[in-house]
């Protein structure tokens, strides 16, 4: 079993959960997630098997896509509805926000930003948590980093709960984009709900329940509903190697296409990165090309 499962995360399951659910429903070791979700968020949430695993930091890179809900007027120290409040603005204030003014605060958060990420999450500082770190009531000096909004649209207005769609780059937080709405509508603002609509390729119209993708495992029925590894790599171009080609890769030696015209057209297209394929549509490893030598050597070999 090696591929891809699009799962819909429920509200409630930390993404480790899931990954749990899978390592004992398929008896593989090999299973991780490609992009965490917290407990309360729900969605896509991509879990890879076998010699999958090796293609998640691609999968990680892609752009994703969130439905939020975003509750006006009040502050969590968490930035979501699993904080404490911390402020609660008056009435009279949030009476007073309206939907152009949300847009208006929309549009100076996209495009290249700086954020800063909550205090409670997951990133380390020092080998410890940063929420482990905050529920010691240990203060962290937090530094800000630069993430791309390619687009932030209001789908619902329902004072005081406004519904974005959100589409973003790898290591956005959406609770940090909840928070400094507020902070731009100076009421204050939390996450109230979140579900990630699309990671790349990946889509929620096609993601399936947890327990649905366990019974399908137990079942043995898996290769109806597991994308091949490749899947990651669709932003890359693509090469068909011969016997000779196929065996040098696998023994770690480079390649290079007979037309150079070639080589350099892939250089252009894909960034330095090919995937290779067997004569027979397998997919024997992903190559990065030498700019020096012209030559492509094996970044990974997959059979």
């Amino acid at each position: 079993m090696d591929g891809i499962f699009n799962v819909n995360k429920p509200k409630g399951m930390t993404s480790h959960d899931v990954v749990n659910v899978v390592r004992r429903a398929s008896s593989i070791r090999r299973v991780g997630h490609a992009g965490a979700l917290d407990p309360a968020a729900e969605g896509v949430l991509l879990i890879c098997v076998g010699k999958a695993t090796r293609v998640v930091e691609y999968l990680m890179e892609s752009r994703k896509t969130y439905c939020a809900e975003v509750t006006l007027g009040i502050e969590t120290d968490t930035y979501d509805s699993e904080g404490r409040i911390v402020f609660t603005a008056p009435a009279s204030q949030l009476n007073k926000i309206a939907l152009d003014d949300v847009k208006d605060a929309l549009s100076t958060m996209t495009g290249t930003i700086e954020q800063v990420p909550p205090r409670f999450s997951a990133i380390k500082r020092q080998g410890q948590p940063l929420y482990k770190l905050a529920r010691a009531g240990i203060q962290v000096e937090l530094q800000s980093r630069t993430v791309e909004i390619y687009r932030a649209e209001v789908l619902n207005w329902q004072p005081p709960v406004v519904r974005i769609e959100i589409e973003c780059s790898k290591g956005t937080y959406i609770r940090s984009f909840a928070h400094d709405l507020g902070q731009q509508l100076k009421c204050g603002a939390y996450l109230s709900r979140l579900v990630r609509l699309a990671s790349g390729r990946f889509s929620i119209n096609d993601a399936l329940p947890v327990s649905i993708v366990e019974d399908i495992i137990r079942r043995g029925c898996w290769e109806s509903v597991i994308y091949p590894l490749d899947r990651a790599l669709l932003d890359f171009g693509a090469a068909i190697l011969g016997e000779e080609s196929q065996r040098a890769i696998v023994s770690g030696q480079t390649w290079a296409p007979r037309e150079r015209e070639l080589t350099d057209e892939m250089a252009a297209r894909i960034h330095g990165l090919c995937r290779a394929y067997s004569l027979e549509g397998e997919i024997v490893g992903l190559l990065k090309l030498d700019r020096q030598t012209r030559r492509w050597q094996p970044e990974k070999v997959f059979v």
